[in-house]
């Protein structure tokens, strides 16, 4: 049976990647800091008090066998940046839990407009560089450090950047591109985020490998 360990389980994105697995048959760890925030019940689902800060709180349940993925995120938004570490320092732990127990495949959640994409129309990419990256400063800051630590470490990690997050329905149906720019890479729904991330965790051609994703 496939394994994930979930990292920010009750997320927008961690919490549809928990239940996108579910479906799918696997066993999965959700690990979050309130676990009454994810009040389900199943018998391949092991629910675990955790913070990715403090990996002993997780460590036990990797595995060579495990993914794991980090879903992370700060309470954010155009009007409330303020610097951060979480991603950064989150990723760091994450990667030094998994050298210690031998887990290799990863996923973390990053964004779109961390770098602009020259292939988006002109009008979005202005918004991106002039507003979302000014507005969001601090928190694409600590992301690049992030994708910098998680590049560095030699494990099989994906790094996702999903542009603007709607709450619609899963579909299946998507475009992803590995290592190169999205044309119109505008909006993906987080089940959709989730549905790459469970159908694509042993594809060999995401490893080491940074996705957009959009419809």
């Amino acid at each position: 049976m496939d394994e994930i360990l979930v990292l920010g389980a009750a997320g927008g994105i961690g919490r549809q990647v928990v239940e996108a697995a579910l479906a799918e048959g696997w066993r999965v760890i959700a690990v979050l800091r309130h676990p009454e925030k994810l009040p389900l019940t199943l018998p391949q689902l092991t629910v675990v008090k955790g913070d990715i800060l403090q990996p002993a709180t997780y460590e036990s349940c990797l595995s060579p066998e495990t993914v794991a993925m980090s879903a992370i995120g700060i309470t954010a938004g155009f009007f409330r940046d303020e610097e951060t570490t979480l991603y950064s320092e989150g990723a760091w732990h994450l990667l030094g839990a998994m050298q210690r127990r031998g887990a290799r495949r990863a996923f973390f959640i990053s964004a779109s407009a961390i770098e602009i994409s020259p292939v988006l129309p002109a009008l979005v990419r202005w918004v991106a560089r002039n507003v979302v990256q000014k507005l969001l400063k601090h928190m694409y800051a600590d992301l690049r450090v992030m994708e910098s630590r998680v590049k560095e470490s030699g494990v099989d990690w994906t790094i996702v950047r999903p542009p603007r997050l709607t709450n619609k329905p899963m579909t299946g149906r998507y475009r992803f591109a590995v290592n190169s720019f999205l044309r119109n890479c505008l909006s993906i729904s987080r089940a959709d985020v989730a549905h790459l991330v469970v159908h694509h965790a042993r594809d060999r051609g995401t490893y080491q490998g940074v996705v957009e994703v959009a419809y």
